[in-house]
């Protein structure tokens, strides 16, 4: 019987830790937090999107880095295998637009539950409110841990789901990448993703708090298209935010970069949204619709004439960007106004700066290179016995459900893989 240790206790971790134990192993799960799950208690606002419930070949296009990486992983531990795991022991699922698989009670605290009793049963000893402050590795093998204390505790494998930089609150320090560096295993760049994005217009700022549903947004880098999304979107004090801003932000940071080598002169990169307020006409058919609204208003002013088109917060800033003075007849407008107010509802740019930091960020991109991983066992090419999972890995996916299984499978993978 090998003697195995897991390191941290969030999704994968609770994985990992089941798996070796189902395996024959003695497993030990080494916590910094007060209880496990930190992270998964505020994942899906407290509900928990645990799973996404589409087929396994379909969730691979909502991977973003590395998807290959992920087969082994995926196909040996899929959806209907957590989700019947899950069921199996005390925790009844639903299944929510999009695929999105929740607890039938909307509280993450029973998956927590699920999970511990599944730990329980395989006999896994949980150490709460300690830290790992090194690996031990001589020879290239995996020989146990030191503890903040100074404690050494030894084993024949070692398995790290210490997650990323996101919601550094919940545990997520970085702890992993250290411990990768440590050992001379490559870490790539990390930025935050799944995050809410930056931007310069002002306007933008008087819109705060309105949320558009059913719009179309593109993220273009010097003009060129990289994501194009329908869904809804929130305008914040900062910018903007809402399921089209945090999956476009995943392309953020790739593209500008890719953006910038190819420049010779250095000059940053100009980053826009492109927002189409009412993807359900085309230019012709918006222009048809505005007509028969001003037809049928054309004694009014024009900003009392907007009020069928846009949310009403909405309509004194595309009053200002159209250049129309509010106060003109609608029967005035002339068809040049009216095609520039078409070409913004269709094509509304918004200046992208930057993105929020960690602190907002669902999750991380960048981690420990997948090129320094065996994508069949988790297991680090350069050190027999270290294994890795979870969001400390460079994998990451949009939102959904997606990541929360990408930790869950690859957390399986290195637990079942210990030989």
């Amino acid at each position: 019987m090998s003697k195995v240790l897991v390191i941290g206790g969030g999704a994968a971790g609770m994985m990992a830790a089941y798996a070796a134990a189902e395996s024959g192993h003695q497993v030990t799960l080494i916590e910094k937090n007060e209880k496990l799950g930190k992270k998964v208690y505020i994942t899906g606002k407290g509900r928990c999107n645990v799973t996404n419930a589409c087929a396994t070949e379909d969730f691979f296009n909502q991977v973003v880095t590395n998807k290959k990486f992920l087969y082994s992983a995926l196909y040996q531990f899929d959806t209907d295998r957590l989700m019947n795991l899950l069921e199996e022991n005390g925790c009844k699922l639903k299944v929510e637009r999009g695929g999105r698989v929740f607890p039938v009670s909307d509280h993450a605290s029973d998956i927590i539950g699920a999970m511990k009793r599944i730990l329980n049963r395989q006999k896994v000893e949980i150490m709460l409110l300690t830290e790992v402050e090194k690996l031990l590795v001589k020879d290239q093998e995996m020989k146990g841990v030191v503890l903040k204390n100074g404690e050494t505790i030894t084993a024949d494998a070692v398995i790290v789901s210490t997650g990323g930089l996101s919601y550094e609150t919940t545990g997520s320090t970085g702890d992993g990448f250290k411990f990768a560096k440590d050992n001379k295993i490559a870490v790539t760049e990390t930025v935050p993703s799944l995050v809410p994005l930056e931007t310069a217009e002002k306007w933008c700022q008087k819109l705060q708090g309105l949320s558009l549903k059913n719009v179309a947004l593109k993220l273009l880098v010097d003009g060129k298209e990289k994501y194009n999304g329908f869904g809804e979107m929130l305008f914040t004090h900062f910018g903007v935010s809402g399921p089209l801003a945090l999956t476009a932000s995943c392309y953020y940071y790739s593209a500008v970069k890719q953006a910038m080598k190819k420049k010779k002169d250095g000059t940053p990169a100009e980053v826009k949204l492109s927002l189409d307020l009412k993807p359900a006409l085309t230019a012709e058919q918006l222009d048809k619709r505005i007509l028969r609204d001003f037809e049928s208003e054309q004694n009014k002013a024009f900003k009392n004439a907007l009020n069928g088109l846009y949310p009403s917060k909405m309509v004194p800033v595309m009053i200002e960007l159209s250049g129309i003075d509010p106060e003109q007849k609608v029967n005035l407008v002339t068809r040049e106004q009216r095609q520039k107010l078409v070409s913004l509802t269709k094509d509304l740019r918004i200046t992208v700066t930057g993105t929020r930091d960690f602190k907002e960020a669902i999750i991380t991109q960048g981690g420990v290179s997948v090129k320094e991983i065996n994508p069949s066992t988790m297991e680090s090419k350069k050190v027999k016995g270290l294994f890795f999972a979870g969001e400390v890995l460079d994998v990451d996916a949009f939102t959904g459900g997606f990541n929360l299984q990408i930790a869950w499978s690859t957390g399986y993978l290195a637990g079942n893989s210990i030989s």
